[in-house]
C-alpha cells in the first residue's frame, strides 16, 4: 500500500487478529571441530586464490595460442624474435602492476593454473619463447622465493582441490571478474 502497510494473511481468535508469515526454514548444525574449521578456512582461502588467478592463466592460454598462431606464418627468425619480444612488452605493460600484488601462494597456484590451461610448464614457455638462458634465470629467481617454474599440474593428485574449484568457475557455480585483455 501507498502509506507503507502491507497485506498480510492472519487469524482471529478470541476478537485479536494474528498475523500469519511464513519464514524460510533455518538449519541448525552442531559447532565445528577445530580441525574441520580449520580445513574449512584453508580451502576458503585456497578458493580464494584460484578465483583470483585464473582469469590470469585462461589469459595466458589465450595469447600463447594467438603468440603460436602468429608466428607459425612467420618465416624470418628475427621478425619472430621481436613480434615475441613486443607481444611481450604489450603484456608487461598491461599486467605487472596487477600481478606484483599477487601473494607468494597466488603465483604458486597460477604456475599450476599455466600449466593446465596450456599444457606445458611456465619454464617451458619461457625456455620454448625466450630460450634457455631467461628460463634458467627466471627459474634461479622463482627458487629464491620458494616457488618452481617447473612445477606441473596434477588433477587427480595435490591439486584436486584447486582442480574441484577449476570446475566450479566453468560451471559457473562461482563468479570470477575477467581480466582486461
Amino acid at each position: 500500500m501507498p502509506d507503507g502497510r502491507i497485506k498480510l494473511l492472519g487469524t482471529i481468535i478470541n476478537g485479536d487478529t494474528i498475523p500469519t508469515v511464513y519464514l524460510a526454514g533455518v538449519e541448525i548444525v552442531a559447532p565445528l571441530s577445530p580441525e574441520a574449521a580449520a580445513r574449512q578456512q584453508a580451502y576458503l582461502k585456497l578458493r580464494r586464490d584460484v578465483i583470483r588467478v585464473y582469469p590470469y592463466a585462461k589469459l595466458a592460454s589465450t595469447k600463447l595460442k594467438y603468440i603460436n598462431d602468429q608466428v607459425a606464418t612467420m618465416t624470418n627468425e628475427r621478425q619472430k624474435k621481436r613480434f615475441i619480444k613486443e607481444t611481450e612488452r604489450e603484456l608487461k605493460d598491461q599486467f605487472e602492476q596487477e600481478l606484483k600484488k599477487l601473494t607468494m601462494t597466488q603465483g604458486r597456484i597460477l604456475i599450476k593454473l599455466i600449466d593446465r590451461e596450456t599444457g606445458s610448464s611456465s619454464y617451458s614457455l619461457v625456455k620454448e619463447l625466450r630460450g634457455s638462458l631467461q628460463a634458467f634465470f627466471w627459474q634461479g629467481l622463482a627458487r629464491l622465493f620458494g616457488s618452481n617454474l617447473k612445477t606441473e599440474y596434477d588433477a587427480e593428485g595435490q591439486d584436486q582441490m584447486i582442480e574441484q574449484i577449476v570446475r566450479q568457475i566453468e560451471t559457473g557455480q562461482l563468479p570470477v571478474q575477467s581480466v582486461s585483455k
